[in-house]
């Protein structure tokens, strides 16, 4: 696909959505919007789609158009200009969906990341044969090279926690997700001793929800909480089993942080959430 003709990355999209919102609150339409700034109003709208890349100082001259004395978010906003990210998930792009290009690209930019997972281990905690037990068996099967190929996927994106300043990450997972037994039991010993030996690492928190607590907040669902450097920017993308879906309205945030708060009330400490761990891998 031409450059030209590459869809806007999930932070272009944001980016022009923020502005869009600024924009609204000052009350001017994209008409008004264009007239002031000295640009057209396709032009406007093509930067609120994430259609236009535009510079840091672009973004500031809209802002105060807008009169948004935020500085904060001014800063951030103008921190995410620049044109695409040229990221590892770029090769992926002919072949993955979208959102999983999405998935990779917030997990890259995020600051820390709050997960709860009910049936699965968090990707970004898998080993390679757990994910491939996992891919195998999506309905319709994949081919093997499309196996692979996702996999691989998943493996990369495990890079946020292990470079030089690694992303923080707390994770709480029920102990239904350590039970499954995806791949059978030596695949699944080694699942449960990579969560042990992650869960060492500083900039990890693994917390067990065990059976018999008696709720679980959220339905089930699987959410993802990527923290940014303000609250404003912050996203939720919502488990599918084949692509992924993103949140970011300011509501919707909120909700997700309670449910969040909820689970984490919920699991056990860290320690006790080793024990349960060590205690099932010996019960395989």
């Amino acid at each position: 696909m031409p450059p030209s003709k590459l869809p806007p990355t999930i932070r272009q999209r944001r980016l022009g959505a923020e502005l869009r919102r600024l924009r609204e609150h000052a009350q001017l339409t994209a008409t008004e919007a264009a007239r002031r700034h000295g640009a057209t109003q396709s032009r406007i709208s093509s930067i609120e789609s994430g259609g236009y890349p535009v510079s840091a100082d672009r973004v500031r001259n809209l802002a105060r158009l807008y009169d948004c004395v935020d500085e904060p978010l001014i800063t951030a906003l103008a921190g995410m200009t620049g044109g695409r990210t040229h990221g590892w998930w770029e090769e992926y792009r002919e072949t993955l969906p979208s959102g999983a290009l999405d998935l990779a690209e917030t997990e890259h930019h995020a600051r820390s990341m709050r997960l709860a997972m009910a049936v699965h281990i968090p990707g970004l905690l898998q080993t390679a044969e757990h994910a491939r037990a996992l891919v195998r068996d999506v309905v319709p099967p994949f081919d093997p090279p499309a196996v692979e190929h996702r996999v691989s996927f998943r493996i990369k994106r495990q890079a946020v926690l292990y470079r030089e300043r690694p992303t923080r990450l707390t994770a709480v997972v029920h102990e239904a997700a350590l039970r499954i037994g995806f791949g059978g039991p030596d695949v699944t010993r080694a699942q449960l001793a990579h969560l042990l030996a992650m869960s060492e690492r500083e900039h990890i928190t693994l917390r067990i929800i065990p059976f018999g607590t008696g709720s679980y907040p959220g339905s089930g669902a699987g959410i993802a909480y990527f923290q940014h450097q303000i609250q404003h920017l912050d996203t939720v993308q919502l488990d599918m089993e084949t692509d992924a879906g993103f949140v970011e309205s300011p509501p919707a945030l909120a909700r997700y942080r309670a449910v969040l708060d909820r689970l984490e009330e919920s699991a056990l400490d860290p320690i006790k959430s080793r024990d349960l761990i060590h205690h099932i891998a010996k019960s395989i």
